[in-house]
């Protein structure tokens, strides 16, 4: 086959041309993203029970749904939160593979027979069923210009006009708006009330009564009367439209004739749905709607989605009204892919040059050069056919390969070069016979490489769609490497390469020839060193068995993770003030934060958008959130102006705001796998204990993390408990003044709970009506006396008749965890400590909470310990493939043996360089890990294989050892120079997306560079002492079978 392209080399640059447009035509069409969907598919339950605490929201909604979820497929796990605000949510997990259309349907079916089971205010007001994902995409915010409209102005306009588009848009999976929109609300006067003897119960009634909208039919229906002339629609009662028309609802009318409207017991005016959040953009009323993600969907598309459909309503917005974006994770993405492209462009040079440093021929180095494209445009024509993205791993991953398949390339021009210099031969001849000596080398080295690399792609997890999208961009990259090699390559040797004399020596002048005397001096010294080395074999082994013991012991000292910390442009800021209280104060402390980050990082941060309101801790006016925008990562450039160098000195600020537990973070790397590096851990009551022993450990434990030296900033992701003041009702004297258990509770509920009645008009929107008493009425305990209930015979009875009340405590948000009790406890390592080690502590820490409690791991940490369960099978399945396949190809035991042998020389070297900067034994360095073995056995398999053809055409074993190492000394340092070079753009670089960068190139370069000065001596002792080994074993079977054959023969 490779003859028949050496002599049709214009069928080969057709080939190389077809590839290549359909590559690019690939990159035109394939998605861009950050990451390829690494978390797991998420669905999100979520409703209202209006002025419901978070216990009555747990017992009589969270839970409910809850006790359906079984029979789900695929499901990983589930976690739920009931909020003071009376909102509910719970998120359901499921396995990596599992099409969310389907989880979703599964969800919404066991969600139906769970609803007939719910209070009635949550069944008429909806629950909601969505693909979600954990974090905000980004946060569409609105500002007033001009001062016209006011935060619940602009939080309607959003909610009418604005949100109804963005949830259709494609991509988008769930908002949340930070704010609400306008509702009718019927604030009542409970002394007027008590004045005409009417309760809430009567107004409530009676808006349900005369705001509706009923169906009278039509004048002329069908069937007609024959004869009929006439057909028109009746309108009959229709919902209310204004403040006015329900000012004049009608109550009672007396005897006298005269008449009670709503308007004499209350004021009725246009409000909002609920008054939980208090939105501001730098200081200014604001409000703003955040985007999550479906799951599956593509951030960057989906936010440019979510783009142009806010411009598309931007010329109908409001005078003065005008959107910003507080908060977006997407730059970041675009940005990261182009820095990772802009590293390509500067290992292709590098590898240029050094091709050139070696070959010192124009002609030979522009032949694996133009191997680049053709290769890797043909490996992103296959990532679209496989149906993946182009993403950050599809770029590391096109990183690696650039200096694989230059590997391959050199190979055969260095060789074509070298019998063309030896035999005097022609091109074409030089590349016929080069070709038939290294053909097995090529299709051993592709091979073992893919059996290094292909066991990544059937990993299960978020892991294993890392590793996947390595796996498969790699091997593509290489299997097609292997093919332009064999089919391109030669015959662009055969025609564009210059015939060279018989015995034609390197140049003697100038810088090359000052390269090549000192490569010849090498190489000399090299092949002493051989012939002492493999004179020395135990010696050597003994030292080779050291560097084993001392890659073993590295190992166990290369902290553990799952990602390596990105500075994405944003970070977080949270503040929870003390239990019980208001918004006001919450906005304060969220205040001083924004003006420390506005005046005294000005330098990094370009806005901040604050939520009083609501926080990932949980909702209420103790909680408030901020999205911080950092600026660009070219007007930030140097260490102190990070994320992380950022959130580092503000966190030493907000540790003096002592009206607050005020934290800043960073998000980590996949935003879809929560919203705070370090780890994520689930406090679970197991036994049923209660709250107060649960709350009681969780104190207990963060108490005892706060004073570990691996652990820094834990925290609750909730809320302290706070006062409750509880109602007691004496129901045997309520029963005795004629009162029943149904009027105290309705009465209850619509003067303190902020009831839900029913809709009305707005502008052509339906909205909601919602009764509740006048704010005065409820501030205080005291108030409750103003509040009466009508008894049997109309008489107005007060609560103080019938009722008491005590202080007790209770928690703003109770949380959830696969069905039982828990709380979430975040937190990070500290400085100079890894996740894994922070991990490790708190599960120590954990063994000393009361009996009953229990904990599991969850978003990032629960992936971060799958993949580190999954690390010790990967790399031996990679390695037990390799050996099985070089065994198989090369029917041999020694090659396999010998080649083996090679794997801990790289490794040491990617473990040194990872303990030298400090980085982690994350996902990254795991994918270097075992490229870095592919590579060293590659190099091995070159001086092994030559060995053994040196053996079998009968050269001795020392001899034919050295002179097959010396022969392809040169090819093994240029592709290896190659290859660390094209990668050492990885390990230095800077900027957005960075981290990554450096964790997989330190790993790889570190691992190369080690690997090839160790491997370049020790193979060869290798091959030496398994060659003796193996044959000193057949001898004494041999031995063994002759003296047995005298035995047998007069046995016979």
């Amino acid at each position: 086959m490779v003859n028949y392209f050496i002599d049709r080399p214009i069928f080969s640059w057709v080939l190389a041309i077809v590839i290549m447009m359909a590559g690019a035509l690939a990159v035109l069409s394939l998605p861009v993203s950050q990451y390829p969907a690494i978390a797991p598919p998420a669905i999100s339950i979520s409703g209202n029970y209006p002025g419901a605490s978070a216990e009555t929201v747990e017992n009589t909604v969270t839970q409910v749904i809850e006790q359906q979820l079984n029979g789900i497929d695929n499901l990983l796990y589930f976690s739920s939160e009931s909020n003071k605000d009376g909102s509910m949510s719970i998120t359901l997990y499921f396995e990596q593979g599992t099409n969310p259309d389907i989880a979703q349907v599964q969800v919404q079916n066991k969600l139906q027979a769970a609803t007939p089971q719910l209070p009635q205010s949550v069944q008429q007001q909806g629950l909601k069923v969505a693909k979600s994902t954990k974090n905000f995409l980004l946060v569409v915010g609105f500002a007033s210009t001009d001062s016209s409209m006011n935060g619940g102005d602009i939080a309607d306009y959003i909610a009418s006009h604005i949100q109804d588009p963005l949830s259709r848009t494609p991509g988008v999976g769930d908002l949340r708006l930070f704010g609400a929109q306008h509702a009718m609300r019927i604030w009542l006067d409970p002394a007027r009330l008590n004045s005409f003897s009417m309760t809430p119960v009567d107004v409530a009634e009676a808006i349900r009564a005369q705001n509706v909208q009923v169906a009278s039919g039509e004048l002329g229906g069908l069937p007609a009367v024959d004869g009929q002339q006439l057909n028109a629609t009746i309108i009959g009662p229709e919902l209310l439209k204004s403040e006015e028309e329900f000012r004049n609802i009608l109550l009672r009318v007396d005897s006298d004739g005269s008449q009670v409207r709503l308007k004499d017991v209350a004021r009725v005016e246009l409000g909002s749905e609920n008054y939980s959040t208090l939105p501001l953009y730098s200081g200014q009323p604001a409000s703003g709607v955040a985007v999550r993600l479906a799951s599956g969907a593509n951030a960057l598309d989906t936010a440019a989605a979510v783009r142009a459909t806010v411009e598309r309503l931007e010329p109908f917005f409001p005078e003065g009204l005008k959107a910003i974006y507080p908060y977006d994770s997407t730059p970041f993405i675009s940005i990261s892919i182009a820095e990772v492209v802009e590293t390509l462009l500067v290992a292709i040079v590098l590898v240029f040059l050094v091709m050139l440093l070696f070959l010192q021929n124009l002609r030979a180095t522009l032949i694996p050069t133009i191997a680049v494209p053709v290769v890797l445009l043909g490996t992103f024509g296959i990532l679209a056919v496989a149906g993946y993205s182009i993403n950050t791993l599809t770029m590391f991953g096109m990183a690696l390969a650039i200096g694989m398949l230059v590997d391959d390339a050199i190979v055969v021009v260095e060789n074509v070069e070298r019998v063309m210099s030896e035999e005097g031969l022609s091109p074409k001849e030089a590349t016929r016979k080069s070709m038939g000596q290294i053909t097995g080398a090529l299709i051993g080295i592709a091979l073992v490489l893919t059996a290094v690399l292909l066991p990544m792609a059937f990993f299960s997890g978020s892991t294993g769609v890392i590793y996947r999208q390595f796996s498969i961009t790699m091997v593509s990259a290489m299997v097609l490497s292997v093919v332009v090699a064999m089919i391109f390559t030669p015959s662009l040797c055969a025609s564009l390469l210059k015939p060279v004399k018989k015995g034609h020596q390197e140049t003697s002048k100038g810088f090359f020839g000052w390269f090549n005397r000192g490569f010849n001096r090498f190489n000399r010294y090299y092949e002493k060193s051989l012939q002492h080395l493999t004179g020395k074999l135990l010696r050597y082994l003994v030292v080779y068995g050291l560097i084993v013991i001392t890659m073993a012991f590295m190992f166990t000292r290369v902290p553990s993770g799952f990602l390596p910390e990105e500075d994405q442009g944003i970070m977080y800021i949270q503040a929870n003030t003390p239990p019980g209280a208001t918004t006001t104060r919450t906005a304060e402390a969220l205040n001083k934060m924004r003006e420390y980050l506005l005046e005294e990082e000005k330098e990094s941060v370009e806005g901040v958008f604050t939520v009083a309101g609501f926080s990932f801790a949980g909702r209420g006016q103790s909680a408030g959130l901020g999205f911080v925008r950092l600026k660009h990562w070219d007007e930030r450039e140097g260490a102190e102006h990070s994320a992380q160098a950022v959130a580092g000195r503000a966190r030493t600020y907000f540790n003096s705001i002592l009206d607050a537990k005020a934290v800043v973070f960073v998000p980590p790397a996949v935003l879809e796998l929560g919203n705070a590096t370090g780890f994520d851990l689930e406090l679970v009551d197991e036994a049923g204990r209660g709250h107060a022993i649960l709350m009681e450990a969780r104190d207990k434990l963060i108490s005892l993390a706060a004073q570990h030296p691996v652990i820094q900033a834990p925290r609750a992701n909730g809320l302290d408990d706070e006062p409750q003041y509880t109602l007691d009702i004496d129901w045997e004297k309520a029963h005795v003044l004629g009162l029943t258990a149904a009027q105290i509770s309705d009465t209850i509920h619509d003067a303190w709970g902020s009831s839900y009645i029913n809709q009305f008009i707005d502008h052509g929107r339906v909205k909601k009506v919602y009764v509740q008493g006048e704010p005065s009425s409820r501030m205080s305990p005291e108030d409750l006396d103003q509040w009466f209930v009508r008894n049997n015979e109309g008489g107005m009875v007060p609560f103080s008749s019938f009722a008491s009340a005590h202080w007790t405590s209770g928690s703003p948000k109770l949380e959830r965890y696969n069905g039982k009790s828990a709380v979430q406890i975040l937190g990070k390592p500290a400085p100079g400590f890894s996740t894994g080690e922070a991990m490790e502590a708190m599960e120590d820490l954990a063994q000393q909470m009361p009996d009953g409690i229990g904990y599991q791991w969850s978003g990032l940490s629960y992936e971060q310990q799958r993949s580190g369960s999954q690390a010790p099978a990967l790399y031996a399945i990679s390695l037990a493939v390799v050996f099985l396949c070089l065994a198989a190809l090369y029917e041999s035991w020694s090659i396999p043996f010998s080649v083996m042998l090679v794997v801990p020389l790289g490794v040491i070297g990617a473990i040194a360089a990872t303990l030298m900067r400090g980085l982690e034994n994350d996902v990254f360095f795991q994918v270097g890990l075992l490229t870095t073995v592919g590579l060293s056995i590659k190099n091995a398999i070159l001086i092994v294989e030559f060995a053994k053809q040196n053996v079998d055409a009968g050269m001795g074993l020392i001899e034919g050892t050295i002179a097959a190492s010396c022969q392809r000394l040169r090819p093994i340092l240029m592709t290896s120079m190659a290859f660390i070079l094209g990668v050492s753009p990885l390990a230095f670089s800077s900027g957005a997306g960075s981290g990554g960068r450096i964790a997989i190139g330190t790993g790889v370069m570190g691992g190369m560079i080690v690997g090839v000065i160790l491997a370049i001596f020790l193979v060869p002792v290798f091959f030496v002492a398994v060659r003796r080994w193996l044959a000193r074993g057949g001898a004494e079977r041999q031995r063994n079978q002759e003296a047995l054959q005298p035995a047998f023969g007069e046995k016979g």
